[in-house]
């Protein structure tokens, strides 16, 4: 058990599966060079961030595959590879990128085991970086999970800390399904302890990281950081918050969800996707199905306005959801009944 950054977890989490399974091999853009070297001992950088530095060194080209910049090619290849006993994980880089390779992914990967009757596996995880907060601009800068969690035979997983992201991962590469596994890549340096031992996370179980009386937040990825954080705001002004991480969107974990509503009775989802369509949407439908008559308040969705990612800094602050945005939105929805306690 040490501290490790989210970046040294999913390298953590590679390396040890790497060396479990010798049909574990990675594909991507730059993952043995990076940042525009060639493949040396001292310019492997492992992709543009750095998360697979060192791989190549002691797994070798037949293990670690640079591949041209063609996602439909190295997507088609791994979904290839995974029907035919390999476990290939892709680093797509940017999940902004899906929308070369969307037909390999939605209508291939996805698709493989219903169409032959449950016979056939596909045991693909597909890595990406998602998100805004870097100043990375409306081309590299989406959160697409609600696209993913759209299609049926996809599972689709979200880490909001490195514990989560090794754990999740290690899970997501032991999987027979195709996994798209998303990382935020503002976290990418944030740090806590992580076990050196490889563990999984089982899909479709939620993380509460806090409980609290008075109304639930529902958080992914980064922002589980944000919640907490207005959480313990609010908790300070006398208001009590469970923050639940469902860390798959596909499956969801329905049950933590709507269990905790119905002791609430208030609900505050925070989604960072534009707000059509997204998972704030799904899960607010959710629970005004299934546990209408437990609200005391209107649903409340923190969500960025339905434009492309500002690349500005100053407006990028501005669209994407804050602690601050999340602790306004829980006082709206409370505020009246604590003053009618006091």
């Amino acid at each position: 058990m040490g501290k490790k950054s989210f970046r040294q977890a999913i390298n953590e989490a590679l390396r040890q599966e790497m060396r479990r399974d010798p049909r574990v091999i990675l594909m991507g853009e730059d993952i043995a060079g990076g940042r525009g070297g060639t493949a040396g001992i001292t310019d492997a950088w492992g992709g543009v961030l750095g998360v697979t530095k060192g791989l190549w060194e002691e797994f070798g080209d037949d293990r670690v595959l640079d591949t041209p910049i063609s996602e439909a090619s190295y997507i088609g290849a791994a979904a290839g590879a995974a029907a035919t006993g390999l476990r290939p994980v892709a680093e797509l880089m940017f999940v902004d990128f899906v929308g070369c390779c969307l037909d390999q992914i939605m209508n291939q990967a996805a698709k493989f085991r219903y169409m032959f009757g449950g016979k056939a596996t596909t045991p693909l995880v597909i890595r990406a970086m998602y998100g805004g907060g870097f100043s990375a601009a409306a081309q590299h800068s989406q959160a697409l999970y609600p696209l993913f969690t759209h299609i049926p035979g996809l599972k689709v997983v979200i880490p909001s800390s490195p514990y989560e992201a090794k754990g999740l991962l290690i899970e997501a590469i032991r999987d027979d399904d195709p996994v798209i596994f998303l990382e935020n890549k503002v976290m990418y340096d944030d740090e806590e302890d992580v076990p050196d031992e490889a563990y999984t996370i089982p899909f479709g179980e939620a993380n509460v990281t806090r409980e609290g009386e008075d109304v639930t937040i529902v958080a992914m990825g980064r922002m589980v950081g944000m919640a907490n954080a207005a959480a313990d705001d609010l908790e300070k002004q006398g208001i009590g918050c469970t923050v639940i991480d469902p860390r798959t969107t596909s499956p969801l974990d329905e049950e933590t969800i709507l269990e905790s509503v119905s002791e609430t009775g208030r609900l505050v989802v925070v989604d960072e996707a534009s707000p059509r369509c997204n998972m704030a949407c799904d899960i607010s439908a959710l629970v005004a199905e299934k546990a209408f008559f437990s609200l005391k308040a209107p649903i409340r969705r923190v969500v960025p306005p339905h434009t492309p990612v500002p690349f500005s800094t100053p407006l990028e602050k501005l669209y994407m959801p804050d602690a601050n945005k999340i602790a306004a939105a829980v006082r709206s929805i409370t505020s009246s009944q604590k003053q009618k306690v006091a």
